[in-house]
């Protein structure tokens, strides 16, 4: 008798096909259902669970192709290997973020399965998916950011199955991380192409004020700029953004970057002669704009792959992804 009980959701965005292909993957990444059982059979969940016959054959033929069951001619179907479900959940999902994404997902087997879901830098959000995936997963992988109650919620994952990614905060010696420094290696980065960045009257960092970036990248903005005598400022209001003839600008958020090439066109200015711009995190578009955007970033690739490793191995790690300035024709 199989071990497989299935409600369709009436309420789900997904196709009763897809409910059922998760369900059953759901079921073995919780042990329920182990490599050899066998699960219902196609007239069963027929009569069970109110479904066609297609809809049960192409939940069956997806798991069939993904190498999770196997049907047996004249006895049914069967489960054929364990599955590791993992709990993946990010900020936001922005161009940077999907490369993480994809690399993560091409240095896994097809043996795990990945839940993404998105906190949005909303505290109640973050706790409430929290909570409710706690005990459904072998790994959670979770970005965090600042505020007060992380420490506690993520407090409730086994260390042993959690990894903190991108940012740090909030993780103690004991948890596992694999992060990017937003202090000394701007600094660095900075330095090692002091040259370029004195082609400039002033180096400008605009910090709006919808942006989550770690404030440390301001400490050492300026920490640069004050041990290398270049003139400089930091913005925070969008009514002080205005861009000026040799003034080099140092942008964290992808918004203002379109803002700063609109006033580009407008005042007839050419990013790398008239005025300059590095930005922050690389997207596989910025090589291209305006013959090159510079930027300063982590590797999110790298990133994605010491995750999956994570997933893999089950071991603890604690990693520092470098952190490079691509120097392009926008400086």
């Amino acid at each position: 008798m199989s071990k497989f009980k299935f409600t369709i959701d009436p309420n789900s965005n997904n196709l009763k096909f897809q409910q059922l292909v998760d369900a059953i993957v759901d079921s073995i990444s919780r042990k329920e259902l182990k490599s050899g059982d066998m699960l219902p059979s196609v007239n069963q969940l027929m009569k069970e669970c109110r479904l066609s016959r297609d809809t049960v054959f192409k939940a069956y033929t997806e798991l069939k192709r993904r190498g999770t069951v196997e049907s047996v001619p004249n006895r049914g179907y069967f489960v054929t290997q364990n599955i590791t479900k993992v709990f993946l959940f990010l900020d936001t999902f922005k161009a940077y973020k999907e490369v993480l994404y994809g690399s993560f997902l091409k240095h896994l087997p097809k043996t795990i399965s990945v839940d993404l879901h998105f906190h949005h830098y909303n505290i109640n959000v973050f706790e409430k998916i929290i909570t409710e995936s706690l005990g459904r997963y072998s790994k959670y992988i979770i970005m965090n950011f600042d505020h007060k109650r992380i420490p506690d919620i993520i407090g409730k994952i086994e260390k042993d199955k959690l990894l903190i990614i991108d940012w740090n905060i909030h993780a103690s010696e004991d948890n596992s991380a694999v992060f990017q420094n937003f202090g000394q290696p701007v600094f660095d980065c900075f330095a090692e192409n002091l040259n370029a960045i004195k082609k400039y009257e002033k180096f400008i960092y605009y910090y709006p004020p919808f942006t989550y970036h770690p404030k440390t990248s301001i400490n050492y903005f300026k920490k640069f700029c004050v041990e290398n005598r270049v003139k400089h400022s930091v913005i925070y209001s969008p009514n002080d953004f205005k861009i000026e003839k040799g003034v080099l600008y140092f942008l964290v958020s992808d918004r203002t970057l379109a803002a700063f090439l609109d006033l580009c066109t407008e005042n007839g200015f050419e990013p790398g002669r008239e005025v300059g711009v590095i930005s922050y995190n690389e997207t596989p578009m910025k090589k291209y704009v305006k013959d090159g955007i510079s930027v300063i970033s982590t590797n999110f690739e790298l990133m994605g792959q010491k995750a999956a490793e994570f997933v893999i191995s089950g071991n603890q790690m604690q990693f520092e992804v470098p952190t490079i300035l691509k120097m392009r024709s926008s400086v």
